[in-house]
């Protein structure tokens, strides 16, 4: 678990309310597609870390959601492109563990990026591995 500060950050990602899902650079997008994230995780996370407000935020994971938790999607559900979600079955059928991030609030879990690897974990029946950003107070 670290602790991140954006300072200079868009405001783009509202923890007050449910975002929209996040434009990524490439690079971010892969290594959550592959699951190599590296440490810190506050420097690998931060193009999307420059979306939110200026604060301090909690960066923890990979971790693999706990079984009771809600997710709450910011994209359309059931993700649409359905051959994505069957790429990802595939790599986790193969061992891979893709990352998705949440944005997790008193109020909710807000997937930020991953419905189509939440989709193939679901499908496959595994738990996701979640990279979990929360506000600090």
């Amino acid at each position: 678990m670290e602790q991140v500060k954006v300072a200079g950050g868009t405001g783009v990602i509202d923890t007050n309310s449910v975002p929209t899902q996040p434009e990524l650079p490439q690079s971010l997008r892969i290594a959550l597609a592959t699951g190599q994230m590296r440490r810190p995780l506050g420097d690998t996370l931060r193009p999307l870390l420059d979306l939110f407000a200026d604060g301090e935020y909690q960066v923890a994971g990979p971790e693999r959601l706990a079984e009771d938790r809600y997710l709450t999607p910011s994209a359309d559900w059931p993700p649409a492109d359905v051959s994505r979600v069957g790429y990802y079955r595939t790599a986790i059928k193969s061992g891979h563990r893709p990352v998705a991030v949440v944005l997790e609030t008193s109020d909710a879990a807000v997937i930020l990026d991953g419905h189509h690897k939440i989709a193939a974990y679901r499908e496959e029946a595994i738990l996701p591995h979640l990279l979990i950003i929360s506000p600090l107070s």
